[in-house]
């Protein structure tokens, strides 16, 4: 597979879509590079780190704040970081957002690139330049939207991630099929996570597709006025779950898809047989599809949603597996669906 890069509004991104690691120092120089990355992947792979600075943050999306900010931040200055120099995101979805941040703000901007560790991180929150941390249980309310200048995939990094994390980065893999890829959804309804696990160019080309899909979303809406909000399919109840619930973003997406088929049935009439051919799909990819929640507590989170307009909120709903549309539901709505449905548990 070839390098290639897409230009954004917001800048040219180079995707190494079969790169390794070890190769980055002969495109960056090491000396002005530095590496953000937390305790757990600083402890795995500390023999590739010795060349470059690196700054070490806490693993977890708890540490996804401000004081995080603040820290790396004093960091880079401490490192004489400067205009010209890079910084790269090694890990999960919050080292990478974290960097995105930081590097977009900090002396007013200066390059990164990042290398997800996760499957999670290289299917969907390394791509489409969005860096947020979270302020208490508010997702990604501080935010920027700026592309990296690369994108390095190394294959050889998922070989050290539990069963729970390739679950995790299922839910967006399953999420890409839903909204967008019919015949996706079919393959990956003949396979299992031990499949991919062991076929190292099926889950490669699964990858690269979710990569084309994530890309052309936001090639065609950088700033999520109008179809990059169809990414947020199963996010925007997933994200209150996750946060009140401490549930890792794969499973809380999960939860947050069949929750959006329960409101489709009742909102868009859409066919009972779209929930159950999705219920079949997470638990083969061992996410859950029931949890009982306050719908209380977590309407008053879903309120609080970056998305939302006065009383109402776009919801991402399907037709059809490969049918999504966005549709405006007010709070009210959702709650009397959510509290009607098994969802919930009542108090």
């Amino acid at each position: 597979m070839m390098d290639y890069s897409i230009t954004f509004p917001t800048g040219t991104v180079k995707y190494m879509s079969q790169g390794s690691f070890a190769a980055l120092g002969s495109v960056y120089d090491p000396s002005h590079c530095i590496i953000i990355t937390d305790d757990n992947i600083a402890a795995l792979y500390s023999s590739l780190l010795k060349t470059y600075k690196t700054i070490i943050i806490r693993a977890g999306e708890e540490h996804k704040n401000l004081q995080t900010i603040e820290s790396v931040a004093q960091q880079l200055l401490q490192s004489e970081i400067h205009k010209k120099s890079m910084m790269i995101g090694l890990g999960g979805g919050v080292v990478t957002d974290i960097t995105g941040f930081v590097a977009s703000v900090y002396m007013r901007g200066i390059p990164f690139g990042f290398i997800p560790t996760t499957l999670l991180g290289m299917v969907d929150a390394s791509i489409g330049g969005k860096n947020g941390v979270n302020l208490g249980l508010n997702k990604n309310i501080l935010g920027t939207i700026r592309q990296p200048e690369f994108i390095l995939f190394d294959p050889g990094f998922l070989k050290t991630l539990s069963t729970a994390e390739w679950s995790n980065g299922f839910a967006e893999i399953i999420k890409y099929a839903c909204l967008f890829d019919a015949n996706m959804f079919e393959e990956l309804s003949k396979h299992s996570i031990e499949y991919y696990m062991q076929d190292q160019s099926s889950l490669n080309s699964l990858i690269l597709r979710c990569v084309e899909w994530k890309n052309k979303i936001v090639l065609a809406d950088e700033k999520e006025n109008n179809s990059r909000k169809l990414l947020n399919f199963g996010h925007t109840l997933g994200h209150a779950l996750e946060n009140l619930y401490h549930l890792t973003h794969g499973q809380a997406v999960s939860l947050g898809m069949i929750a959006a088929c329960t409101i489709a049935e009742s909102t868009i009439k859409t066919e009972v047989s779209v929930k159950q051919r999705l219920l079949q799909m997470v638990q083969q990819y061992k996410l859950p599809y029931q949890y009982h929640f306050d719908v209380k507590k977590t309407m008053g989170l879903l309120k609080m949603d970056k998305k939302r307009n006065e009383s109402s909120i776009d919801y991402i709903l399907l037709e059809d597996i490969g049918r999504p549309i966005i549709k405006s539901l007010s709070f009210e709505v959702i709650e009397q669906i959510l509290e009607s449905s098994d969802h919930a548990s009542h108090h």
